[in-house]
């Protein structure tokens, strides 16, 4: 077997968790590759030293034949494993020392019982859907999917004003500071703080959301996830902003955006007994109340 470990930095009191993985891995047998910047880190700042195979830094230099993706951070490191793995279908499976961790199944208290259980077989794979975005003439570098989300937003202080088509029938022009699209996996994220709605994974749709709409009576749409969306912006400034997930470029404000789903998906590892409706409830503490 082999796997792939990606990660940047992390804080000192993951370290001995860190170890517990590297130990696993070790114990079976499993050819390990791991993200350069991240097994430098390991080196200097912490002391581990893991048995490795080889090293990427890369799509480009990531290994054929990698069994799974480990993505040691939060929700923002795994957001940048998706440009890692892309259309090679590598499962990947989060390993959470950030913060809310919302879409990593595995924690730092039971780190142990998960990797014994991905490694016994006993786990799911969630295919994640993807945003593919097109602009003409702008070069993406090949990162041109999104997991969560892919948000227009204003380059300054004034307000934008962005005209919507959905399969070439004009929708409505959102006078806002931006607008957002999000899949399911997203709806949790920067959809949930603009006030759209919680999502579950299996649904074929997007959201698409305002944020700080001018006009009150504009609220959040879920269109199916066929929908192609165009976009065009309207502003004083000559450029406006494009984020697709954590990546930021500046757009000149004649240029058109299409939205659609992506032609493949993201395959997640979601460990036995840990459910989306129990992610909710632990990580957003649904129905947690000091009174009881």
């Amino acid at each position: 077997m082999q796997v792939a470990v990606y990660g940047r930095n992390f804080p000192s009191y993951a370290r001995e968790n860190i170890a517990t993985m590297f130990s696993k891995f070790n114990m079976l047998n499993v050819d390990v590759w791991v993200f350069k910047p991240l097994f430098e880190f390991l080196q200097k700042k912490t002391g581990l030293r893991p048995r490795v195979a080889g090293f990427f830094t890369s799509h480009e230099d990531l290994p054929e034949g990698i069994d799974f993706l480990f993505s040691l951070g939060g929700d923002g490191t795994f957001l940048e494993t998706v440009n890692l793995v892309r259309e090679q279908g590598i499962p990947v499976l989060g390993v959470n020392i950030g913060r809310l961790g919302f879409l990593s199944y595995i924690s730092q208290e039971n780190m142990e019982e998960s990797l014994e259980s991905v490694f016994s077989g006993r786990y799911d794979i969630e295919e994640r859907m993807l945003l593919k975005v097109e602009v003409p003439g702008a070069d993406l570098n090949g990162q041109d999917v999104a997991l969560n989300e892919v948000r227009i937003y204003k380059s300054s202080g004034s307000l934008i004003t962005i005209h919507v088509k959905v399969n070439s029938e004009f929708l409505s022009s959102y006078w806002a500071d931006g607008l957002l699209l999000s899949t399911p996996t997203g709806s949790t994220a920067y959809n949930l703080s603009v006030g759209g709605p919680i999502v579950v994974p299996e649904s074929n749709s997007f959201i698409l959301s305002p944020i700080a709409p001018h006009n009150l009576t504009v609220r959040p749409l879920v269109l199916p996830d066929n929908a192609v969306l165009q976009l065009s912006v309207d502003s004083r400034d000559p450029q406006f902003q494009l984020a697709i997930d954590s990546r930021t470029i500046d757009l000149d404000a004649d240029t058109t955006v299409t939205l659609s789903k992506a032609g493949y998906s993201l395959k997640m590892i979601r460990i036995e007994n840990i459910s989306f409706y129990s992610t909710l409830r632990n990580k957003l503490m649904w129905g947690a109340d000091k009174r009881n």
